[in-house]
Parts: structure tokens; sequence; C-alpha cells
């Protein structure tokens, strides 16, 4: 007999039946601590209180109005992104994939209608991950993950990622806009390099092209600023946003600067279900959160302390390293990745992989001191344990 659910997922073999914070706890009453969140979607933890109370008061008033009606949620959530952010409009969908397929369609849209160009080409770069629908698989790099959806959206060339040489191919006669990451999540947490992403901030804004940050994982304090883009210095003109900006109720944005959004006209793009008014209460609870007075601060100080606990693990065992920004970490270590996320939690700490080889470390932002060191102490046990089986690889 055929499983109900189709299966599309390799599922770890637990049933979580509750979460308060960093923890979690399965159907048979064993507790975990979870360095997934949800991949990158709980950044304020398991059911945290202040989403909670919000959500109560709007499930007592109305859940759903469709957009052809005000939602005030929804324009007060839009406010606010607007005020912390460099885009001056936004667009409410439900998911990061139809926020980067939104933005794809509004960078043609405002080339062809804004600005009288024929072109349409974006470029995207190796091993990132923009989403699974056609158009976002499109611009998602990675062969493996497009193989049997063919034909793809045409108007996608992939150029190397943090590779210099690369950039004086970026521009094409048909080329309108560039999509990144600033950090590539799925691809293996690969940060830009700097000194590659000045350069090609440079081109594009000499070529009057469009950036369009794909913020879906980074966004929402997830690097130890509220946007990944405001720790190298820049400006897109496009934002996509997901994953952190809800708590866990589904909700994605396209946040644009003015010139740029004004290409979107009534009848042009639209969602049944995106922005509605729990989806946004539920934002708006978030945000309120992350951008409280020196919240940000300690991000920043708690995922320094975290990654220095892991340089610290990558000296001692000679297999291991680490990279990536804020609460956004990853371990390459030599050897099966899986035997150390089976391995962990086991142990009762759960993790993710990102790529084929790498452990993906996604922390709450609201983690603990103490819950870091106890990971810390963890992941040093499973490393030792490992060196000690594989006589210190």
């Amino acid at each position: 007999m055929h499983p109900p659910l189709m299966e599309t997922y390799k599922r770890y073999p637990i049933k979580i039946v509750k979460g308060k914070g960093s923890w979690v706890w399965d159907e048979k009453g064993k507790k975990y601590l979870d360095f997934t969140s949800g991949i990158a979607v709980l950044n304020l933890g398991h059911v945290p209180q202040e989403v909670k109370e919000m959500l109560q008061q709007q499930l007592d008033a109305v859940w759903h109005t469709s957009n052809l009606f005000h939602i005030p949620s929804q324009e007060e959530l839009a406010k606010k992104l607007t005020e912390v952010s460099v885009a001056d409009q936004v667009f409410f969908c439900n998911s990061g994939t139809e926020a980067n397929e939104g933005a794809i369609k509004l960078a043609r849209l405002y080339a062809h209608k804004i600005l009288g160009k024929k072109g349409s080409e974006i470029i995207t770069f190796t091993h990132s991950f923009h989403g699974r629908t056609l158009g976002s698989l499109s611009a998602t790099a990675q062969e493996h993950l497009q193989k049997g959806f063919e034909p793809l959206l045409e108007g996608f060339r992939y150029l190397p990622y943090n590779d210099m040489e690369a950039l004086n191919e970026l521009v094409g006669e048909n080329t309108i806009a560039v999509m990144l990451e600033f950090i590539q999540g799925e691809g293996g947490v690969i940060p830009a390099e700097e000194e590659w992403l000045k350069k090609l901030y440079t081109i594009v804004k000499e070529n009057g092209l469009l950036l369009i940050a794909d913020e879906v994982q980074t966004g929402m304090g997830r690097t130890g600023s509220l946007f990944a883009y405001e720790e190298y210095h820049i400006e897109p003109d496009i934002i996509t946003l997901a994953k952190g900006l809800g708590s866990g109720f589904p909700i994605g944005a396209i946040l644009a600067k003015k010139e740029v959004a004004a290409a979107f006209t009534p009848g042009t793009h639209g969602s049944t279900f995106g922005g509605n008014p729990l989806s946004t209460t539920a934002g708006l609870a978030t945000l309120k959160v992350l951008t409280r007075e020196g919240f940000l601060d300690e991000v920043k100080r708690k995922s320094q302390m975290l990654k220095e606990g892991l340089l610290q693990l990558e000296k001692k065992f000679s297999f291991l390293t680490v990279r990536g920004k804020g609460f956004l970490l990853g371990i390459q270590p030599k050897g099966d990745v899986g035997t150390f996320i089976t391995m962990a939690r086991e142990r009762g700490v759960l993790l993710l992989t990102a790529g084929s080889g790498v452990i993906r470390i996604l922390p709450p932002l609201t983690v603990t001191e103490e819950e870091i060191k106890e990971f810390l102490q963890v992941m040093e046990e499973i490393f030792a344990a490992y060196a000690l089986t594989t006589q210190g690889v």
C-alpha cells in the first residue's frame, strides 16, 4: 500500500509534537535542542509569546478577506518594512519561491514597460537556490535540482559565484538584472566575498541593471543585521523575504524601490492568500521583536560566541572547515555528513545539511548562551567520537 503523502522528503525518524523557544519534544517525550529553526523560519524560536498573543487577538477578529479590500495589518507591515529597509513599496505573497517568482516578473516588467528594453536576461550564480516553482527553479543554478523538469524558463544565465574573472562576462546585450544570495544557504553556506560583491555592484550600477537580493534565508536578523545587504553596504533594487518574517506562518514579500515597484499596476500580479490578516499579523509581531532596541546587538554577540566556539573545534579537529555569518553557519567535514546529523540527533540536537557535504547550523536568534554551550559540547563529543573511530582522520 502506498503512503498517503507524496514522497518528496526524506524525513527524520521523529514526530515533533511540541515546541518552545530553542527546544522541541517528540511523541515519546524526548527533548531536542533545535538548531534547524524550521529551516531558518523560527527566528524567535518556537511559539514566541508576543507573536502568539497578537495572533490570538486576530483569530477572534477576521482570518481572510482577499486583496480586493484594505487589510490594516498588511498596510502596517508594509509601512514598517519600508521604514527599516531601502525599499519604498511591498507586495505580499505566501513563500520564498513565490517572492522570487514575483521578483523575476517585476524585473522583466520594469525593463520592458518602464525602461523600454527588449531583453529579459537575469544573471544568477552557481550553487544558488531561489525556489522550486518553474521560474525560480530556472533561476536556481543547480543542475541536479532542475533535472527532469525541462524545458526550463528561458532568460537566465549562470556565472561562477565569487569568481572575479567571471564578472567580466556579467553584462550581455539582453541583461536586465542580477539575482543573488549574500550567503548561499542551500548551496553550502557560502558567503559572498566582499571584493567580488563590490565589483559586481559597481558593474550593476554602471550598466543600469537591477540588483535582486534574495534574502529569503538571510533576512530577518539571521546574519546579525535585519538584512544581509547591510553587512555589505550596498542597496538592492528588489529584496525578497519569507522564512523568518512570519515566525512559522506562511508569508513572503517582495520589497522594491518606488521606480521599480511602479511597473506593478492593477492586474499585473496578484495573490489570493498573500498578505492576509493572519500572516501579516504574525509578521508585524515578529518584526516588532526583531527591531527592538538591543535585540540585533545580542544576536551579533551570541552568534560570534557560537562561531568562535566552532572555530575552536576546527582547530582541534583537522577534518573540519567552518564558515558563514551570524546564525547561518556551516561546518564542512571530511566524511559522510548524514553520519554527523544522526549522531547529533541521537544526542538530542537537531541539525540540517546544506548542499551535499555541509552541516548547516540555524539556531533561533533567541538562543541562550547556555544553549550555545550545550550545543558546542555535543558537537565536540561527536567529532571526538568520529576522530576515534577513524583513527584521527
